[in-house]
């Protein structure tokens, strides 16, 4: 095919940069009026800190904010990681077995309908002030939307491409992995997606209610000491951990699943 005309090169280029720029240019405006607005409207720091005075906090206190935002990483990251696994295992057999999800699906929907942080205070008087409890929430909070993701994917494929598949002698399993499961990573990577945001909430939950290091409970002191500007820190940094782990499951995504142009 021949190459586009120099004109048309030049607005696909010229759209894509702006694209990219939009995020961070609205970030910017953002923060600009917030610097300008809380002077002129009189408010102190301890109301409404600048996000210059946040940014100033986060130097002078990042060996704590480092410290403890590796906690909250570490809770996280091992709630979704079982979540995951769970999450896809469950999904299998919700897809595969008529049985299964006439008697599992409903406890699962009813779970998940259940507030999560009315779990917290009995997580702590069965499980104690450890890692476990944080490390639970995190996995019920990202569990139902990746089982969810999972069916949904699965369900997702036609059924003639199943039965060519099959007429050319493929067994089940070849039929899975060669067709079921590449037709489902967008779905199963948008459950990853929304189940490590919510990961993050359900470990700052279990911190809330009872830690002694995280993320939460470094905001819950602040607060309780009215150092507004070091709560906002942490909201700030828990905010950071949710954007980059969420790009990396994007860049992995770009790299397991074959882009299709969207239908807009």
């Amino acid at each position: 095919m021949p190459d586009a005309p120099p004109i048309k090169r030049k607005k696909r280029y010229g759209r894509t940069l702006l694209e990219s720029l939009a995020a961070p240019s609205l970030s910017l405006l953002i923060l600009v009026v917030w610097q300008v607005a809380v002077p002129a409207a009189g408010l102190s720091s301890f109301v409404l800190p600048t996000p210059w005075e946040i940014v100033g906090r986060i130097g002078g206190d990042y060996r704590l904010l480092l410290a403890n935002a590796a906690v909250t990483v570490s809770e996280m990251l091992a709630g979704f990681a079982i979540a995951a696994v769970a999450g896809i295992v469950t999904g299998l057999g919700i897809f595969y077995s008529r049985l299964f999800e006439r008697a599992f699906y409903p406890l699962l929907v009813a779970l998940n309908t259940i507030p999560k942080v009315v779990l917290a205070p009995l997580l702590v008087l069965y499980l104690g002030y450890g890692f476990a409890p944080k490390c639970f929430l995190a996995f019920v909070l990202a569990y139902f939307p990746i089982v969810i993701a999972t069916v949904v994917g699965l369900q997702s494929l036609d059924k003639g491409m199943v039965s060519l598949v099959r007429s050319m002698g493929a067994s089940e399993t070849q039929v899975f992995f060669k067709v079921r499961l590449p037709a489902a990573l967008p779905n199963l990577f948008g459950g990853f997606k929304v189940g490590i945001s919510l990961s993050i909430i359900g470990a700052v939950i279990g911190e809330y209610v009872a830690a002694e290091h995280g993320l939460g409970y470094v905001q819950l002191q602040a607060s309780s000491q009215f150092d507004t500007t070091l709560s906002f820190a942490a909201v700030v940094v828990i905010g950071v951990i949710g954007v980059v782990l969420f790009l990396a499951l994007d860049m992995l995504e770009r790299r397991a699943v074959f882009q299709r142009d969207a239908a807009k």
